[in-house]
């Protein structure tokens, strides 16, 4: 029997007495937004059937005819704000047109990924994209930062500092396992399933949570919750946490590693025992295709000037385009630690959660989409298996590198970017307006002095 999204809906404002209703969307780069509608008669009703108009320019989206937009509430992610002091139950929306149909608008992230995965079954014969992804960030107990014409700083201040790797390390040295908990109840009661939590291997308060498997667009939803729950809940602990890929220097920086497989028939579709990492032939058209579109995949996974600063050699930070069991400068990682075949599986390890979560996602997809439609066989491409250091002098010359900075991930997205265009997925439009979105943040960084520079050069 289908579920009545609207009738449950409507049983939730009745039952927790909701004075307020929220409608919430991300903007092109990623960033959350949010509208606020008391609860009247039939509100539910008439949001389904009108939504709420926005401007949709002021979310960085390009204007197709004009700015004017539609929010309308996806009912079946229905949850009760936890951080709002009035009763207020909160939606995911669809982004809409404002034509007679209502037409789905084509940079709407959650759009795409219901696209993406329709792709993925005509091309594939796949039921369905599982992913999984890995939150790592950093708690810090001040921080102060200001740029300005005339001075330009930051400062960090945290409760922690080990003399080595801090991964893994326990209380009471672990100052934050409890924040971790609650932070973790706060996600299962938004309906994140989080499989662990624990310290992670930067000195000064990093920290991991690790969600179970999800589709492509509750995954999209998901990081967007999660990021949401973390953020709220430092501010009430008079914490500061930052997702920002490299925070801070000579210290690990902060990805959002991607677990991911495919089901056909309810079935792990990757799984072939005896092959390496238990991978069969799909699996392996998957892995090629992200690989060979790396660096132009790196335009979504990593789409800041600061992410760059995480993928550098030594910090346990992907940054070579090959695959293998326990490399993880690999840029593909098949875990070594599974035994069951219904979780074989393969790591994406470059993303950081600066990304555009639904873009990532689907671009990741389609490029193994890609793969898949033109056999794009890593070990004939010379991607690996590769288990030993890549820096090892017999590799040298043959391994491919992830870009160096996001200018060189825009260039690599301008040659490749048809694989993005499969199914109608990405359009120039989007593509096109995210490029001038990036290449603004990149011109704000290259044109302000960094204060580094005046210990450099002042004196020179």
């Amino acid at each position: 029997m289908a579920i009545n999204y609207l009738e449950n809906s409507k049983q939730i404002i009745k039952k927790n007495k909701i004075e307020f209703v929220d409608l919430k969307a991300i903007d092109l780069s990623g960033r959350l937004h949010h509208i606020t509608l008391p609860v009247y008669p039939n509100v539910l009703d008439k949001l389904i059937s009108e939504g709420v108009g926005f401007d949709g320019s002021s979310y960085g989206f390009r204007k197709v005819e004009n700015s004017d937009m539609i929010l309308i509430p996806d009912l079946s992610t229905a949850r009760i704000d936890p951080f709002r002091e009035a009763p207020t139950l909160s939606f995911y929306s669809h982004i809409v047109l404002t034509d007679e149909k209502r037409s789905p608008f084509s940079q709407d992230g959650r759009y795409l990924a219901k696209k993406a995965e329709e792709l993925l079954k005509k091309t594939t014969g796949a039921d369905k994209s599982w992913w999984g992804p890995e939150f790592e960030y950093y708690i810090f107990s001040k921080v102060e930062y200001d740029t300005r014409t005339e001075s330009s700083y930051y400062r960090i201040e945290s409760e922690e500092e080990f003399y080595k790797k801090g991964y893994h390390a326990a209380n009471p040295f672990d100052a934050y396992d409890d924040f971790r908990d609650e932070a973790c109840k706060l996600l299962r009661a938004q309906g994140v399933e989080v499989k662990y939590h624990h310290h992670e291997v930067g000195e000064r308060g990093q920290q991991e949570i690790e969600t179970y498997f999800s589709d492509l667009l509750t995954t999209g939803d998901n990081i967007v919750t999660a990021k949401y729950v973390l953020f709220n809940y430092a501010k009430q602990k008079g914490l500061n946490i930052t997702f920002m890929p490299k925070p801070m220097f000579q210290q690990a920086g902060n990805g959002m590693h991607l677990h991911f497989y495919l089901t056909k028939k309810g079935k792990n579709a990757f799984y072939k025992k005896g092959e390496y990492g238990n991978i069969n032939e799909l699996g392996r058209y998957f892995i090629g295709g992200m690989l060979k579109h790396g660096p132009a995949l790196a335009a979504f996974t990593n789409p800041s000037t600061n992410s760059y600063k995480r993928l550098v050699p030594g910090f346990e930070a992907p940054v070579a385009l090959t695959y293998g069991q326990g490399n993880r400068a690999s840029a593909v990682r098949i875990p070594k630690y599974i035994s069951n075949p219904d979780e074989t599986r393969f790591e994406y390890r470059p993303p950081d959660a600066t990304a555009n979560p639904y873009y990532c996602t689907i671009a990741m997809l389609l490029a193994g989409i890609d793969g898949v439609v033109n056999k794009i066989d890593p070990i004939k491409e010379g991607y690996g298996p590769i288990d030993k250091n890549f820096l090892d002098p017999s590799y040298t010359g043959k391994i491919h590198f992830l870009p160096r900075n996001l200018e060189e991930a825009l260039d690599a997205l301008a040659v490749d970017n048809d694989f993005l265009k499969r199914g109608g997925i990405f359009t120039d439009e989007l593509l096109d307006q995210w490029v001038k979105i990036k290449n603004e943040e990149i011109h704000s960084i290259n044109t302000m002095p960094h204060p580094f520079e005046f210990k450099m050069y002042f004196n020179l």
